[in-house]
């Protein structure tokens, strides 16, 4: 072995070493102090080892460098000796700071963590019932989601699924279907199924199915569960008639849907209109897919730049609405064979934009392509700006939102050359700015946006659902 290549085995050895250590740390953060480690957003909980070297290889794309996994172990076994509250704590933006300031990591976290250094504690007195009515893509992503944030910090327990059904060998299929994902993978964990209770355990959590045709079969207190919060995945009832069927339930409390809601129900983008939920609203929409993508760039472009008008093209994969080959479907080209096809239909993201951003109400007009992809979309916004900038001063501005502002969990930001749509898969972003492919003309600007409509929406539904029942967590460093 050469002395360069002796080197290199080196420090990947010492690397890897320091992830090994650093994994039951993070555990032990998480389970006994209520603190979630990141590294620019993305969470190292029950990460291997591998995925910490990724993770601190990707601070190259945002702050030019890879992170010293060494020095970032420092900072978490001094993390696991203070007496830390519930927080968020981005371990990817502390070690830059560390590695530029030097000196010992005692001192430094003494004064990056000083506001959450005041003692354990819980932010909600007693856990919180979740109850998920329906369990297609999104309820599974979900449960997936609550089951591995279990912990002394985050108290919202999974206690129940609603199905149709009830047929021979449909709690074993459900079981095996929240176990095994063509697309996300295999469930990071233990499932068991218990027949005669007609539940799955899932990593310690026990959760009931219930077989109801409608809301009203619905007796929840007959379980244990009370003041649930109801998250509908079906998206049969998008109005607050459909809706407030959920409230007549005993042991439900408030109901949260997945699409977009009709009426007056309030649809909330997280990290953009969030502000606007109220400890009385009984009802609320987390919009869709497209609209949660969109809109935290569109408020980051129009706050510095100014929005005169635009369209938002959505290049989306297929869902389970279409069929798999030509047959009848009520809607217009959705009939034609997903797999086989790029599908031309439309979308409301871009006027329902307008309902979570009121200042861009009646700019943008939108249309979408389904494309033969099972996960994984693209939104390109072409848009027209208040004043003139260049790609160099909007992809700055950008990256610089996606790491320093309180959008930092719902824009990313990539500058790599070679990514492709499956690279995405998994990403808890609402949506990822391509940087290479922007382009500026004067005024006149192009934007690429991915985003996993599945995992990445579902991530923001989590966000959403926090907020409702009271589980607001601090962010350290602030943005």
């Amino acid at each position: 072995m050469t002395n360069s290549s002796a080197s290199h085995f080196a420090k990947w050895k010492e690397q890897q070493s320091s992830a090994e250590q650093m994994i039951p740390l993070v555990g032990q953060l998480y389970r006994d102090n209520g603190v979630t480690i990141r590294i620019f957003g993305r969470r190292l909980l029950n990460n291997s080892a591998i995925d910490i070297i990724k993770a601190h290889r990707y601070a190259l794309q945002m702050v030019g460098e890879e992170l010293d996994i060494p020095k970032s172990l420092e900072l978490v076994q001094a993390m696991s000796n203070m007496d830390l509250a519930p927080a968020r704590v981005d371990l990817g933006r502390l070690c830059y700071d560390f590695m530029q300031k030097g000196g010992d990591a005692e001192t430094f976290l003494k004064d990056q963590l000083g506001c959450i250094n005041t003692g354990k504690g819980t932010i909600l007195n007693e856990p919180q019932d979740i109850v998920l009515y329906g369990f297609g893509r999104i309820g599974r992503l979900l449960a997936r989601m609550l089951i591995e944030r279990v912990g002394d910090g985050n108290k919202m327990r999974l206690r129940a699924i609603v199905v149709r059904g009830g047929k021979e060998g449909d709690l074993k299929k459900r079981a095996s279907l929240l176990r095994r994902d063509s697309v996300h993978g295999a469930f990071n964990g233990s499932i068991k199924v218990d027949e005669e209770e007609s539940a799955i355990i899932a990593n310690g959590v026990y959760i009931k199915v219930i077989y109801a045709n409608s809301p009203a079969d619905v007796d929840y207190t007959k379980y244990g569960i009370k003041n649930a919060l109801v998250v509908d995945n079906t998206g049969m009832w998008r109005d607050e008639e459909g809706l407030g069927q959920h409230l007549k339930c005993p042991g439900a409390s408030k109901v949260l849907l997945t699409a977009p809601g009709k009426g007056n129900i309030k649809n909330i983008v997280y990290g953009v209109n969030h502000g606007d939920i109220e400890a009385t609203d009984t009802i609320l929409s987390a919009a869709s897919c497209t609209t949660n993508a969109i809109t935290p760039v569109l408020k980051a472009i129009n706050d510095e730049f100014g929005i005169e008008n635009g369209h938002v093209e959505t290049i989306h994969s297929y869902t389970n609405d279409q069929n798999l080959i030509d047959n009848y479907h009520k809607g217009d080209r959705r009939g034609r064979s997903a797999p086989l096809n790029m599908v031309l239909t439309s979308t409301g993201a871009a006027s329902a934009v307008g309902k979570c951003l009121p200042e861009m109400k009646g700019k943008l007009t939108g249309n979408a392509v389904r494309v033969p992809t099972p996960n994984v979309s693209m939104a390109i916004m072409n848009l027209n700006l208040g004043k003139e900038t260049t790609k160099e001063e909007m992809n700055d501005y950008l990256r610089n939102i996606s790491l320093n502002s309180e959008m930092q969990d719902q824009i990313d930001y990539t500058t790599s050359s070679e990514l492709v749509s499956t690279d995405m898969v998994g990403s808890t972003h609402a949506g990822v700015v391509d940087s290479l492919a922007t382009i500026v003309d004067g005024n006149r600007l192009v934007l690429y946006v991915w985003y996993d409509n599945e995992s990445g929406y579902s991530a923001q539904v989590i966000r959403m659902m926090q907020d409702v029942v009271g589980l607001k967590m601090q962010t350290v460093p602030a943005e």
